[in-house]
């Protein structure tokens, strides 16, 4: 089954690429590898959650923030089949580096980042297992809670 055929048998759809806040492109193919810049949890132009992941009152919580991830997972699936002529022109997903703007204390980043991954394996299959990090950090652009970069490996457009 397609990629495409899995995201529609998912319910899902590809959003639109979100326009970048400086002075970058959302993603950039070398060879036969597409590298996004970090993807935040934006639909609709709008960040799902603002602040920090942690399990204090006023928190943006772990689910909330697992959430997140999967709306940045999208965007930056967005990102690359743009850049590569369509989500079946990706072959695989290398790498994601997920960011998690963390309380102190927090150490679930990787519970958090698992969002994105879950997605990469339900429309890829096999072929979306990559290698991942997933890192605890003080803040991010805007406040979003969770930050997302990927590499993924494309066909060549012969």
């Amino acid at each position: 089954m397609s990629a495409r055929a899995r995201l529609e048998a998912l319910g899902l759809t590809l959003p639109e690429v979100a326009t970048p806040v400086g002075t970058y492109v959302p993603a950039k193919v070398h060879g036969d590898l597409v590298y996004t810049s970090g993807q935040l949890p934006l639909v609709d132009g709008e960040l799902l959650a603002v602040g920090v992941v942690g399990q204090r009152s006023g928190d943006v919580s772990p689910e909330r923030a697992l959430e997140c991830a999967r709306a940045a997972i999208m965007n930056a699936i967005a990102a690359v089949a743009s850049a590569a002529g369509g989500i079946d022109s990706i072959q695989s997903i290398v790498k994601i580096t997920g960011f998690v703007a963390s309380a102190p204390g927090f150490t679930a980043q990787p519970a958090v980042i698992n969002g994105a991954s879950g997605i990469l394996a339900d429309v890829f299959g096999e072929a979306g297992r990559h290698a991942r990090s997933a890192v605890g950090v003080a803040s991010l652009p805007l406040g979003a809670p969770v930050e997302i970069e990927m590499i993924a490996q494309v066909r060549s457009a012969s």
